[in-house]
């Protein structure tokens, strides 16, 4: 996921990504712990993806913090 398509996002569009990816990333733990885990670099990208959308979150949220401030 690049942060070019992501700061396309609507803050809503970014909470629904971000809810998502914390939730594969809870899947991903268990995976892992139970031995089914195949792909384990998809744990990193999940986490750095998630940072992503943060992120891109708080400066949006900045931003609308500066236009209404």
């Amino acid at each position: 996921m690049k942060a070019n398509d992501i700061r396309g996002k609507t803050l809503d569009e970014l909470n629904d990504e971000l809810s998502s990816l914390k939730k594969e990333a809870f899947n991903l733990r268990f995976q892992k712990v139970s031995g089914q885990l195949e792909n384990t670099a998809r744990q990193r990208k999940v986490r750095r993806d998630a940072a992503r959308v943060l992120t891109i979150i708080g400066e949006k949220s900045r931003q609308d913090n500066a236009k209404t401030g």
